[in-house]
């Protein structure tokens, strides 16, 4: 699926909860997280193509795979985050927006923490 489809479908998706917002808030809302789930849905393969090109890289620069994992689930918890805390907006609740953003900075700091710890390790044997 190419990006003027994702678009088109995205457009139409608008217009629908833009017309029945005002009735049904709630079909509106369940509209909207269907959508973006068919757009994830679509791109999902573009997605593993990325993760596969971005793999044979690290194989090739013979780069520790436990980074390359580790930068892969932050970007994951990112998009994931901002997907929900969207979906969240969307839905007018910008308090449980702000908790599911919070939450995303956390995890990808609890995620970073070997490549924190393995970045320290070295600046010390560096330093004298």
């Amino acid at each position: 699926m190419n990006i003027l489809q994702i678009v088109a479908i995205s457009l139409v998706a608008t217009l629908l909860i833009v017309t029945i917002r005002a009735d049904r808030p709630e079909i509106a809302i369940m509209l909207s997280l269907a959508t973006g789930v068919l757009i994830f849905i679509f791109i999902i393969d573009k997605i593993v193509f990325v993760i596969d090109v971005l793999k044979d890289l690290s194989i090739r620069a013979d780069l520790d795979f436990i980074y390359f994992t580790t930068i892969l689930k932050i970007i994951g918890i990112a998009y994931i985050c901002e997907f929900g805390s969207q979906i969240a907006k969307d839905a007018g609740e910008g308090s449980i927006a702000t908790k599911i953003e919070l939450a995303g900075k956390i995890m990808i700091l609890v995620v970073s923490i070997p490549i924190l710890l393995s970045l320290l390790e070295l600046i010390l044997k560096i330093m004298p």
